[in-house]
């Protein structure tokens, strides 16, 4: 059953996380992406006996499987059915002062992938979903049938970085109405018939750009990152781990800025820009999952591990 494959799940990069995150004894400690609860565990039994985490997830399913496999570490733990975009206030709400380390895991749980009808995947023929939060008010399927068609290539291209957008929205529109993910992905296996790389299928980046447009997945990072940075005490760890390009570049980029005093111009003689570094890159180069761990699981392939320490 379910709850048997995710208690077997070891979430991605899961020592390499907790050994970046650092826990220890009378931390507090916040798991923007609860999931099932697996890197939490880790954190929670690395900083025992008396350090506090709090949970994040908008998934309920999520929620109740975490709160099970948690339930060791009694009121050590507070879970919440809250986006991490409000951290902030969260941590305000709780009067959390410093909070010592922070993770946010950008990967779908595999829980959402292998329950069927939340429409993430396209193995099962299902409703085009897509939503993390099933109260979200847009669903894949709205994507799908009533943007304009320039602008769904937009989304496929930018989000799906799919060099074929333009012929797959074409083909999509001509479609209308879209009603199922076996649909969709054979809509866009026609388009693609050519040199199918063992292993992808053609819909794979269409597949991920509804999913990141649904659930406005990089305007969310980009809002957390600053959130959390402000967040934590000094020598606090931020671990962020992504699952393609889009989000690695954005975390990069961030860690990158904010790990640098003055961002003028290179040819301006002063600084005008008052920036203060905030952050200092723990991993210049992002830690990648061994041979083994991707041989066990696929879905690792992609996963990249950054970490920046607060100053």
């Amino acid at each position: 059953g379910l709850l048997m494959t995710e208690r077997m799940h070891q979430p991605v990069l899961y020592h390499e996380t907790i050994q970046a995150i650092n826990p220890r004894s009378a931390g507090r400690y916040v798991d923007c992406t609860l999931g099932a609860g697996g890197h939490a565990y880790g954190i929670l039994e690395a900083s025992a006996p008396n350090s506090q985490l709090l949970g994040l997830d908008l998934d309920p399913q999520a929620l109740t499987l975490a709160r099970e496999r948690l339930a060791p570490f009694g009121d050590r733990v507070t879970l919440m059915q809250r986006s991490y975009t409000d951290l902030k206030v969260i941590l305000a709400s709780l009067a959390w002062e410093g909070v010592h380390g922070i993770l946010l895991d950008l990967g779908l749980s595999s829980m959402q992938l292998d329950t069927p009808e939340r429409g993430f995947s396209f193995r099962n023929d299902v409703p085009l979903d897509m939503r993390f939060n099933p109260d979200a008010p847009l669903t894949a399927a709205e994507l799908v049938n009533d943007l304009p068609e320039d602008e769904l290539a937009d989304v496929i291209y930018r989000y799906g970085e799919e060099p074929r957008s333009r012929r797959i929205a074409r083909a999509i529109v001509a479609a209308r109405p879209v009603k199922s993910t076996g649909e969709l992905a054979e809509i866009v296996a026609r388009v693609i018939r050519s040199r199918k790389k063992a292993g992808i299928h053609p819909a794979t980046r269409t597949f991920q750009a509804l999913r990141i447009a649904v659930n406005r997945e990089l305007d969310a990072i980009e809002q957390v990152l600053p959130q959390a940075v402000e967040a934590l005490v000094p020598g606090g760890r931020l671990a962020v781990i992504s699952f393609h390009s889009l989000e690695d570049r954005i975390v990069k980029q961030f860690f990158r800025r904010e790990s640098q005093n003055c961002l003028c111009p290179p040819r301006q003689p002063v600084c005008t820009c008052g920036h203060q570094a905030s952050l200092m890159e723990i991993t210049r180069k992002p830690i990648r999952p061994s041979e083994a761990e991707t041989s066990q699981n696929p879905r690792a392939r992609s996963s990249r591990l950054r970490v920046a320490e607060k100053r």
